[in-house]
């Protein structure tokens, strides 16, 4: 074939006076830009719109990279420099290449979520399952490494290709993250945003490194606690709403005596309400006292006023009419002592004749001063070890310790920034310096009987 056959030949090639990508498709990341049977002219127009890249690929290899803007195609892009140059070789190699364009937008409400719970170590929990989910962005900062480690060949990349790989590797750096962060579970709530801004922080180097992508936001919507976890703080907030549920059940009690006294068909309902919370006798009780009696009733002291009222006595010599939690009976101040030191935590009520209402026995002095004082209490820790886990009082810690010296053995109390070793908690490191008093005449043993 002559020299004028190829330039008919070319000639019958459609030359390329724009080259732009204006057809967004829905989703794609990259679109190859059609050049079959086209020519690249010299100048040719290149335009790159704002939130794009052009990529050039010559002969198989990525060759130059265009930003936005326009460009006029001369013979000085290198790109096209090898259109030019097969003119030297009689038109029998034209330029071989492909133009990509690069969506280099944000791609924003991908969604992210543990597809199972994780494992985390909690201070007052223990061992918890969690699971979280949220919502994360990304846009192509390089994008001729996205191209050469990613896309490839492929001629139109869409988001959803690269999603599911980036979720995959945000969740799992998110159980590192969390765990790392020791923040305990009923406090992850209110550490949502630093969480999501370390692990972003955390995961950029290597995607950038790996695909040329940046993770622009990543937000943590909800952490949430199994069932059964999520069940018990239900009841711990219940009992903190309570607060003394003693006097609760008082308070209850009184409403319930009210009721029937307005109603009297309703009486065998107040019953019933004070037994469902544990206080049938004492319901009785004060509404025996109440027909012998005038005054009020105060549900955290019992019956007040009406001085000339009188519990009705009890056979033997008693000092103090006493009641606990609704029984009555007479008792000396020595008795009611010694009921107080047994349960110090329990209703102990004195009344004695011209007394306006009952007494707390704190408030009597003929029997606050016959009641001990109370041992100083043995300090408790949670326990983690090679005795298992739980909470054990000091000394039977100590023990442990003495038994098995080179063990495992970790502690932990509020206020501790997290486990210790035993021998780190001044309590347990006091006890054990302490050891047994050395024997009488010196530590060595008694000298023989002559």
């Amino acid at each position: 074939m002559g020299i004028w056959d190829t330039l008919t030949t070319h000639a019958k090639a459609q030359f390329l006076d724009v080259i732009e990508w204006t057809d967004g498709t829905a989703g794609a990341i990259v679109y190859r830009f059609p050049v079959f049977d086209k020519a690249i002219t010299d100048q040719s127009k290149l335009v790159v719109r704002e939130g794009q890249a052009a990529v050039f690929v010559s002969e198989g290899a990525l060759s130059d990279v265009f930003g936005p803007g326009t460009y006029t195609l001369d013979t000085r892009n290198t790109p096209i420099t090898s259109f030019f140059e097969s003119i030297k070789y009689g038109l029998n190699y034209p330029y071989k290449g492909d133009i990509l364009f690069v969506d280099t937008t944000q791609f924003t409400e991908n969604r992210w979520g543990t597809a199972n719970p994780f494992m985390l170590r909690d201070a007052e929990f223990g061992p918890v399952r969690i699971r979280a989910f949220g919502v994360y962005s990304f846009r192509i900062t390089d994008p001729a490494e996205f191209i050469r480690q990613i896309v490839g060949a492929d001629g139109l990349f869409t988001k959803d290709e690269i999603t599911g790989q980036l979720k995959r590797k945000l969740v799992s750096a998110l159980a590192d993250t969390v765990g790392q962060a020791r923040i305990p579970v009923l406090d992850l709530a209110a550490n949502y945003m630093d969480l999501g801004d370390a692990l972003r922080d955390r995961m950029n180097p290597a995607v950038q490194e790996a695909y040329g992508i940046t993770i622009t936001d990543f937000t943590i919507e909800n952490i949430s606690l199994p069932a059964e976890v999520e069940k018990a703080l239900d009841q711990r907030t219940k009992m903190g709403v309570l607060g003394n549920l003693d006097a609760y059940a008082k308070l209850q009690a009184a409403e319930a005596i009210g009721t029937a006294a307005a109603n009297p068909g309703l009486g065998g309902a107040g019953i019933g309400m004070g037994v469902g919370f544990g206080m049938g006798n004492m319901m009785g009780n004060q509404m025996a006292g109440m027909a012998q009696q005038s005054g009020h009733f105060n549900p955290h002291t019992g019956m007040q006023g009406g001085g000339a009222a009188v519990p009705p006595p009890l056979p033997g010599a008693a000092t103090f009419h006493y009641s606990s939690h609704g029984a009555q009976e007479q008792l000396s101040a020595d008795a009611i002592a010694a009921k107080v030191a047994a349960n110090r935590d329990g209703q102990h009520l004195i009344w004695q004749a011209g007394w306006s209402g009952w007494k707390p026995w704190n408030e009597v002095p003929e029997i606050a001063t016959k009641v001990p004082p109370p041992a100083a209490a043995e300090p408790v820790f949670h326990y983690h070890g090679d005795a298992g886990s739980g909470e054990k009082p000091l000394g039977e810690i100590v023990a442990l310790i003495k038994a098995n010296p080179g063990g495992k053995h970790h502690l932990w109390a509020q206020g501790f920034d997290g486990w210790k070793p035993a021998s780190e908690v001044p309590e347990v490191a006091a006890a054990l310096a302490a050891g047994p008093p050395p024997p009488p005449g010196g530590d060595g043993p008694p000298p023989p009987p002559m």
